[in-house]
């Protein structure tokens, strides 16, 4: 392993079992680093973690601190911390009065980088399918690729897969500003949209902190059709589904279906070939197109991409398949800004036409959607209402909070008020266990059902899949 580069010492992650945190976890591990953790809330990845060796704790208290000192004595004690972790911590506040050192994750991310050729994949929107695109590519097509995401990329069955390769390819996160701690060979911008209104104060603020992660970039890859990305930064290198004169990397599309999306393949306005994708959707053909661009710009060939890109699949939690229930199909995906519920209701409304010509009982779109974060909800109240009356029947949950205060006293419930004004079919539900209780009452079958959101929604499926197992 190249692990001259990271500084050895024993890492303790406060809040391990996060999807960002557990992969940081994981690449350290394969670094040679000894790791420890704590977490309230164990899932997959953390049970993963401790079969490669890391001591976790279900707690967060100094007790945790004071064993890790009498075991590694003789290493130096790094703190790993996300956003995500409060001053009030206790963990954290014994780790400043005891003066450990602390790192953000984004610094430890940063560090690894710096091992490999590292292609960064930023945006607002699609940063976890194009990793997993990218990654995906690059291991079939090179056999030489690491990889450190925010999601469990099914060729890997993990969010992190780090060996000694000659690529990495990394998810940033640009949520907290820490994407100015990035330095990337190929910088990669999917989209710009104004979010997380609690570290950003307006759209400016965001663009300026994408400008620095371009500038800390040696290449600069980005999304022609995003008005935003296309007025506010400058590069030869950029990608386009609209346009294929004077782009580098265009995929025109000719058919966008349930199973597929074919189009035209384009370099510098020149035709290459038809391309058949076996993954539906126009936000996920843009994903795709910017994945395949970046394999170019280092040097893959297209006809290698061409035969690897039959193997592509979504990443877990984005349009995923999750069972049919007595003629009920239900899907979850992790879209929580108003622009990625329009994404994600339109790849809904493809699958439905489809199987609306078959079936003599014509499918309704059901919404189920848990908001996510307070200010997200206060700043985009009306783009949500917009589209969510979009599906036929909407049901919403309690929001989300991700640790923020619910200072202005925001709640689901009005943006049911809202919707309703267009569309009576909507209703709130306090949980998962109260779509449980009523679910057979609040579908029908031929429904199709997707299930949105950035938090615990997605344990919907276990839920209802486990009662009606109890009932059969």
């Amino acid at each position: 392993m190249k692990s001259k580069l990271i500084n050895q010492g024993h890492y303790h992650l406060i809040g391990i079992g996060g999807i960002g945190m557990s992969a940081i976890a994981m690449a350290l591990i394969k670094k040679g680093c000894t790791v420890s953790g704590s977490d309230l809330i164990w899932n997959q990845e953390i049970h993963k973690l401790r079969e490669l060796g890391a001591i976790i704790f279900d707690s967060q208290i100094k007790n945790n601190i004071d064993f890790l000192l009498s075991k590694f004595q003789n290493q130096k004690i790094i703190i790993v911390i996300s956003s995500a972790i409060r001053n009030e911590n206790e963990e954290l506040s014994y780790c400043k009065k005891k003066n450990f050192l602390i790192k953000h994750r984004s610094e430890i991310l940063a560090m690894i980088m710096k091992s490999y050729i590292s292609l960064s994949i930023a945006g607002s929107h699609g940063k976890t399918s194009t990793s997993t695109f990218l990654s995906t590519l690059l291991e079939l097509c090179t056999n030489n690729c690491s990889s450190i995401t925010g999601g469990i990329i099914p060729i890997y069955k993990s969010n992190a897969y780090v060996e000694d390769t000659k690529f990495l390819v990394t998810e940033v996160d640009e949520s907290d500003g820490s994407i100015n701690n990035y330095s990337s060979n190929i910088g990669i911008i999917n989209n710009i949209d104004f979010d997380h209104c609690d570290h950003f104060s307006d759209i400016d603020e965001l663009i300026i902190s994408f400008k620095k992660f371009a500038s800390n970039s040696k290449q600069l890859l980005i999304n022609y059709d995003c008005e935003i990305t296309r007025k506010n930064f400058t590069s030869n290198n950029q990608w386009s589904n609209k346009k294929s004169q004077n782009i580098a990397y265009s995929i025109i599309p000719n058919d966008v279906n349930k199973n597929y999306t074919t189009g035209k393949y384009y370099e510098n306005g020149n035709f290459i070939d038809i391309l058949n994708i076996p993954v539906p959707g126009l936000h996920n053909l843009s994903n795709i197109t910017a994945a395949i661009a970046a394999s170019r710009m280092i040097g893959v060939s297209f006809n290698e991409i061409k035969k690897q890109i039959q193997s592509l699949e979504l990443p877990k939690k984005r349009f995923e398949y999750r069972g049919n229930l007595n003629q009920r199909i239900i899907y979850d995906d992790y879209a929580h800004h108003p622009k990625e519920i329009k994404a994600t209701i339109d790849l809904a409304r493809l699958f439905i036409k489809d199987n609306n010509k078959n079936n003599k009982q014509k499918s309704r779109l059901v919404a189920i959607f848990q908001p996510h974060r307070f200010t997200r909800v206060k700043q985009f109240i009306n783009e949500f209402v917009q589209e969510l009356s979009k599906a036929d029947v909407i049901y919403l949950t309690s929001i989300f909070g991700a640790g923020e205060k619910n200072i202005d006293n925001i709640n689901s419930k009005r943006i049911v008020e809202l919707i309703y004004e267009s569309n009576k079919n909507v209703k709130y539900l306090k949980n998962n266990y109260e779509i449980k209780d009523k679910f057979f009452e609040l579908t029908q079958k031929g429904d199709f059902i997707i299930n949105m959101g950035a938090g615990d929604c997605h344990n919907l499926w276990p839920i209802l899949s486990k009662q009606n197992t109890l009932n059969t």
